[in-house]
């Protein structure tokens, strides 16, 4: 039963939550003030969307290399960030996001990755988070992982990635880039996205083969490992977290070929083969392969 209290209290939370918003200090997030020539640099979760901004800052920012203790002032996660504060960043401004579309966000270079490898990522995250123990089973984990149980504010691998690519793809203000493409020719894809942002306002990029080489030097997993054993104390994303376990693994491509078991393929491969294959990623359980075949089979009759 509801006492003359509870609707004090009710409307003091709602009056704190209306000064945050009118100052501009609720976090952004959702709520962000969003501006015309803003840039998102937009994945799923543990799909190198850290790496790509350092690419990008380390290619822009030629006076000082990129680290943890100063991304976060030049490409933003908007997720940690008082509104106000990001709307006093200079522009245009480059940001990091988690959503699934959003139909606000004008330009948007967006990263897909191997949802295989994404899960394996994503166990050893959550170990690193303390969501799950360090002997939590990855047969375990999967089913779970597929269902978005873990963050689900960003969905599923999936919805993120058909979100996006159904309503943006092949538009000039959207670049898709794949980690794995980024893996095998670093310097080629950051080309394409010095490209993208000169087409949206970064107009002064220096895209020479120097800088794009000095950019993915300054970028590399060891490098960013080195730096997160000095810095990652300091860093938002992982201050609260286990530091004996690193935030940057070994951010390779493929690696859930000796990791996950044949069963964990198949369930992964079995929610989403059609999205993989369309991604050009090969399907290796049989029966998702077979289903992936009738639905491409079934698209091109229509």
């Amino acid at each position: 039963m509801r006492t003359p209290k509870d609707g004090i209290d009710r409307v003091g939370r709602v009056l704190r939550h209306a000064g945050r918003v009118l100052t501009g200090r609720q976090l952004a997030g959702r709520n962000l003030t969003v501006f015309p020539d803003d840039v998102f640099v937009v994945s799923y979760p543990r799909s190198g969307n850290t790496w790509t901004r350092f690419l990008i800052s380390n290619l822009i920012y030629q006076d000082e290399p990129t680290t943890f203790v100063n991304i976060e002032s030049r490409i933003p996660e908007i997720y940690f960030n008082a509104d106000h504060k990001m709307r006093a960043l200079q522009r245009p401004r480059i940001l990091k996001s988690h959503e699934c579309f959003q139909p606000h966000y004008k330009r948007v270079i967006y990263i897909v990755r191997d949802p295989r490898d994404v899960a394996v990522s994503f166990y050893h995250h959550n170990v690193k988070a303390g969501n799950i123990p360090e002997d939590y089973a990855m047969d375990d984990f999967i089913p779970r992982f597929i269902d978005a149980e873990f963050d689900s504010r960003w969905g599923c691998w999936q919805d993120s990635v058909v979100s996006w690519l159904t309503l943006r793809q092949g538009r000039p203000t959207f670049l898709m880039l794949r980690y794995e493409d980024m893996k095998a020719d670093p310097q080629g894809q950051l080309l394409r996205v010095a490209d993208f942002l000169r087409d949206c306002a970064f107009r002064q990029i220096d895209a020479s083969p120097e800088k794009l080489q000095r950019a993915v030097d300054l970028s590399t997993p060891e490098r960013m490992r080195a730096l997160e054993k000095e810095q990652g104390d300091k860093w938002v994303l992982t201050e609260k977290t286990r530091l004996d376990k690193p935030f940057v693994r070994s951010a390779k491509s493929g690696g859930w070929k000796s990791t996950l078991s044949a069963k964990a393929v198949s369930m992964i491969e079995s929610a989403w083969g059609a999205t993989m294959a369309e991604l050009g990623y090969e399907l290796v359980s049989s029966t998702a392969a077979e289903n992936s075949a009738l639905h491409h089979s079934a698209s091109t009759n229509r």
